[in-house]
Parts: structure tokens; C-alpha cells; sequence
């Protein structure tokens, strides 16, 4: 229960009073984050699905499918996402990066990226909602499971934190390995499950979706440990919103 309340109570409004703060809770709420996630996109897919059936057609359920999650999140990886792309961007050294990043306002790279990410988002839901309701829905919920799950990976052991204090700190170096490749076989296993409900080749393509989103999510983590010498709450804010945009692009092709 301390791991399930670290996670919705860090990772989204959902009312969790998180009644411990400590690394042993933490390691338990990055390994329920696929959970949390689960949660949003059903969130989201339920209103970006509803709006569809009820005839706004597909560009408005995915603005709206796109919208919820933010809602949900207070915008918290969103804004980590732009943070990064500030950092990432402005050839600074580590410590001048850490600087900008905690900085309120946001720069030209920043803007980018979340014009971009929103934009490839909505596209993809926009043709995946074209294909029907419920493949824009699942997709939706597969999404914003498999960014979560990015987010264990993000947290494993061998993966340092860039500053001594703040989120980044406290779930840095949290998750073992192991329990970490469990999370993920799980969540695999839905991915396929999901796909299954409208054919084999789903099946395989969802899965396929959620490893390569898996992979861009360990490229940009990797640079930014590179980058800033570990991790921070906005490292794991663009993390999240790398993988889920990457499985929503995924989703779309073949």
C-alpha cells in the first residue's frame, strides 16, 4: 500500500496521502508506476473515447485522449520534458544545465519539444481513432502504461541521481534489476494480451510498439545520465513523454 500511494500520490492528482517517504517506499511506487499508468489511459481513454462514440469525431477525442493525461498529472511531465529539452539543449556544462532546468520559465528548446511531442501525440491517435473506437482507446491506455513502466526502468539500480535532493534522489538507484524485468515481462504481456483482442498480428504488433518505445525511452535516459551525471523529476518527466509518444507513433505504422 506505501508503494501504490507513492506512486499515485508522485505520479498523478489521484488523491494518495503518501504516508511514507523514504527509498523503500519509493522502490515499491516505481514498480506499481505501469499501475498508475494503467489508471490515467483508462482515464483517458474513456473520455477521449466517449467523445468519439458520442460524435465529436477522431481529431477532437485525440486532443481530448491527449488532454486527460496532462489533467491528470498537473502537467508535471510535460513540464519535465520541456525542462530537459532546455538543459539537453543549451552546451552548458552539467551544473549549468541542473541551473536551467530548475529554472520556472521555459526556452526555445522547450517550446519545441512539447510542440512537437503534442502534435505527434494527437496525429497518432488521430489515425489510430480512425481505424476505430476501440483502437484509439486501447492505444490510449497502452500508451500511458508503457510510459509509466520507462519510469521502473528509469529507476533501477546502476542509474545515479544528478542532484542530492528532490524526486530524482529519492527514486534513483531504488528498483532492482530483477524486479524491474518482472515489471516489465508484465506489462509486455498485456501489451500482447491487448492486441490480441483484434488479432494475432495486433498482438505481436502491440508488443513490438511497446519494446521499441521501451528502447527510444533507455536512449534519452542514457543521454541524460551522460548529460547531467544522472537523473532528476524532469528527467523522468521527459522520459515518460518520450516513451508514450514513442508507442503511439509505433502503434501506427505497419
Amino acid at each position: 500500500m506505501d508503494g501504490l500511494r507513492f506512486a499515485f500520490g508522485t505520479l498523478t492528482v489521484i488523491p494518495a496521502r503518501i504516508t511514507r517517504w523514504d527509498r523503500d517506499a519509493a522502490r515499491a511506487g516505481m514498480l506499481c508506476a505501469p499501475l498508475a499508468g494503467l489508471v490515467v489511459g483508462l482515464f483517458a481513454a474513456a473520455v477521449g473515447g466517449g467523445f468519439l462514440l458520442l460524435g465529436s469525431g477522431p481529431l477532437l477525442a485525440a486532443v481530448i485522449t491527449v488532454a486527460v493525461p496532462a489533467l491528470l498529472t498537473r502537467g508535471l511531465h510535460l513540464d519535465g520534458l520541456a525542462d530537459t529539452a532546455d538543459g539537453l539543449g543549451s552546451a552548458k556544462p552539467a551544473e549549468d544545465a541542473l541551473r536551467i532546468m530548475k529554472q520556472s520559465d521555459i526556452g526555445p528548446f522547450g517550446v519545441i519539444a512539447l510542440l512537437f511531442v503534442l502534435l505527434a501525440q494527437v496525429a497518432a491517435l488521430y489515425r489510430l481513432y480512425g481505424e476505430g473506437w476501440a483502437q484509439g482507446t486501447v492505444a490510449a491506455g497502452l500508451a500511458a502504461t508503457v510510459a509509466r513502466l520507462a519510469l521502473t526502468h528509469a529507476s533501477r539500480q546502476g542509474v545515479p541521481a544528478a542532484r542530492p535532493e528532490g524526486l530524482g534522489a529519492i527514486v534513483a538507484a531504488t528498483v532492482p534489476v530483477r524486479a524491474a524485468a518482472l515489471a516489465t515481462a508484465a506489462v509486455l504481456a498485456l501489451c500482447a494480451a491487448s492486441g490480441a483482442l483484434f488479432s494475432w498480428y495486433d498482438a505481436l504488433r502491440h508488443l513490438l510498439a511497446a519494446v521499441a518505445a521501451l528502447g527510444v525511452a533507455e536512449l534519452l535516459l542514457r543521454r541524460c545520465v551522460r548529460r547531467f551525471g544522472g537523473v532528476t523529476g524532469d528527467v523522468f518527466g521527459a522520459v515518460e513523454e518520450t516513451a508514450a509518444t514513442a508507442t503511439l507513433i509505433a502503434l501506427t505504422l505497419g
